[in-house]
């Protein structure tokens, strides 16, 4: 899976953090990305809290802590995994804390648990692996855990096929 937002030759003159705030579904949001690793397995991005997301009573929609937390991990594995079809499955959010101020989205692969995503694509040619990870407010208190669970499948894959193709019942 590739970053689909670029402008002709941005490859060359913009760094992937840089594609990665211009993409349109997080340009709208005006997210900044504080650290992307080369390899994509960790990143840290800020959320600013602002006109467009603040509710009534002056603290952070959900709803918009859940649209970057979305796509980040599918995001991030297809990088690591390339050749697959890469998408979330399943997220929950616990909401500990009102978000009065910008949100810090912190997200880290562990080495460990890519090891295993690459044994069992290795094995199984899909894989659904579970990760966890946080809003923290600009004091460093967590707001908000996620827990996300994607679905890595091979390219092209149709869902409800079997191994011979045949639609499952």
């Amino acid at each position: 899976m590739s970053l689909i937002y670029s402008f002709p030759g941005s490859r060359k003159l913009l760094s992937p953090a840089r594609r990665l705030e211009l993409y349109p579904p997080f340009r709208a949001m005006r997210i900044r990305i504080i650290e992307l690793a080369d390899d994509w397995s960790s990143a840290t991005i800020l959320l600013p809290l602002n006109r467009h997301n603040r509710n009534p009573d002056g603290g952070m929609f959900g709803g918009a802590m859940a649209s970057l937390a979305d796509p980040v991990p599918a995001l991030m594995c297809g990088r690591n995994f390339p050749g697959y079809s890469v998408w979330t499955r399943s997220m929950s959010i616990d909401f500990s804390r009102e978000g009065r101020t910008d949100l810090t989205l912190r997200i880290a692969l562990r080495k460990e648990q890519l090891e295993a995503i690459e044994t069992e694509l290795r094995n199984r040619m899909r894989a659904t692996p579970e990760f966890e990870y946080a809003y923290y407010d600009a004091g460093g208190d967590l707001c908000a855990r996620v827990i996300n669970r994607v679905a890595i499948r091979p390219s092209g894959y149709k869902p409800g096929r079997g191994a011979e193709g045949t639609t499952k019942r």
